[in-house]
């Protein structure tokens, strides 16, 4: 385990590694599961200058995004939870933190303060923000990228380092070319993160997962617009909490290794292989987004070099790094990837329990969303196998929240064999928060 903080005051990162680093004679395949977690910082101060600087160029900005478009007027009650779920929110902004309201429609308007940059949160800013909410009304249609790219600009006139966005949507992308959501989507990534959420029903859950991936934040569905609320108020609360911007994972391989993928699996399964640039020599760095008191786990795989029993080698040095106040790398900190070669093999063949876990968990979400989408095109034998086998693994790993959602779309005779049988009738609440939250995993025990 590594550890390192630049002051007493600012979050404390630990980078623990978990593997077996035993491979058999000739082996190339090093798996590790890296834990990362960071704890005991400060909302005011810290190495972004808190969420909650007051005074001076704030620490973090934040712009919500409201769908106005015509369907939110069906039935009325989901305006009137987006505008009390937006006001909740507002009151959760802390003082100092530069923000925006967006109405999103086939166009974007900034509602909020109105004068194409960012105000500034106190208690007469929140109010004046409350009031303006009565212009969120809905009409028109959907542009999601377009509503993005006003964040984008709006976030651009703050010289902050932590740039958060929300956006809730109850409707399809379908006044922008899919191109543009994709364009936009990699000019914004880096620039801020952004929580998704879709409400009601009518929405496309692939596009509101594809906006959370791209800007590294959550994505989740609200299936009654009672809950908005609650759920905008969370997220903004959590988005306070965020102390450490734009951290990065860089992997380190020696000569004539490199990496086979870099996933993050914990609190949900997100690939971040796509995601390397290159910063150095045999270095990648992976994004990670923002960071407050939390852990989150990663699945590394590396290819290394073929060798004999009893040679050994550093097979992968892991760092989480961030830029001081001058742009400059700062790390965080450091764990170590290991592989010996050896002839005994009961101890070549043993799997780390984290990375059984995990590789368990990244299956599952797999062979849920593979299951519903062969339940929509018709083909029941085989919705009905790829189920099973999700209930099997949500069974056998103790994820009770999935196998909970699981129970809502099949009947389980035997979960510890995955015996199920579909259900003749599934809400389309049920099968979409499924769906929406198949890549959420259980921590593993330890």
């Amino acid at each position: 385990m590594a550890e390192q903080s630049t002051s007493p005051a600012e979050p404390r990162f630990s980078v623990d590694v978990y593997q077996n680093e035993f491979l058999p004679e000739g082996g190339t395949e090093v798996n590790a599961i890296v834990t990362v977690a960071a704890s005991g910082g400060s909302a005011r101060a810290g190495l972004a200058g808190g969420a909650g600087t007051s005074g001076g160029s704030p620490g973090a900005a934040v712009v919500i995004m409201v769908d106005c478009s015509g369907s939110m007027r069906y039935p009325m009650v989901k305006m009137d939870s987006a505008r009390e779920a937006t006001a909740a929110a507002i009151g959760a902004v802390r003082d100092g933190v530069a923000f925006a309201v967006v109405a999103g429609t086939h166009r974007a308007t900034e509602v909020y303060p109105g004068d194409g940059g960012l105000a500034t949160a106190g208690p007469t800013t929140r109010a004046a923000a409350r009031e303006a909410l009565a212009a969120l009304k809905p009409g028109g249609g959907t542009a999601i990228g377009t509503w993005l790219s006003l964040a984008d600009r709006l976030l651009a006139t703050s010289d902050a380092r932590l740039r958060h966005g929300i956006l809730v949507t109850d409707g399809r992308n379908e006044h922008e070319e899919p191109e543009r959501l994709r364009q936009t989507l990699a000019e914004c990534a880096g620039r801020f993160t952004c929580d998704a959420r879709g409400v009601g029903t009518d929405w496309a859950v692939a596009e509101v997962r594809q906006v959370a991936a791209a800007l590294l934040g959550s994505a989740d569905i609200v299936a009654e617009p009672a809950g908005l609320a609650a759920d905008f108020t969370a997220m903004m609360e959590a988005a306070m909490g965020k102390e450490v911007p734009d951290v990065e994972l860089r992997l380190w391989t020696p000569a004539g290794a490199g990496p086979l993928f870099v996933k993050q699996v914990a609190p949900a399964v997100e690939d971040l292989t796509h995601r390397r640039t290159e910063t150095g020599p045999r270095v990648g760095a992976y994004p990670t987004g923002s960071w407050g008191e939390e852990s989150r786990d990663y699945h590394i795989s590396v290819r290394v070099p073929a060798a004999e029993v009893g040679q050994e080698m550093l097979a992968g040095r892991v760092t989480l790094t961030t830029s001081d106040d001058e742009g400059l790398p700062l790390a965080l900190g450091q764990g170590l990837i290991r592989a010996v070669w050896t002839d005994d093999t009961a101890v070549s063949t043993r799997m780390s329990p984290q990375v059984a876990h995990y590789t368990g968990q990244a299956e599952l979400a797999e062979a849920i969303q593979d299951g519903l989408e062969l339940r929509k095109s018709g083909d029941l034998y085989g919705a009905t196998a790829k189920l099973g086998r999700a209930v099997q693994l949500a069974h056998r790993s103790g994820n009770a929240a999935t196998a909970r959602l699981l129970a809502k779309v099949v009947e389980v005779d035997d979960a510890a064999n995955g015996t199920v049988r579909l259900k003749a009738t599934v809400s389309d609440a049920d099968e979409m928060t499924l769906e929406t939250r198949s890549t959420k995993t259980v921590r593993v025990k330890r």
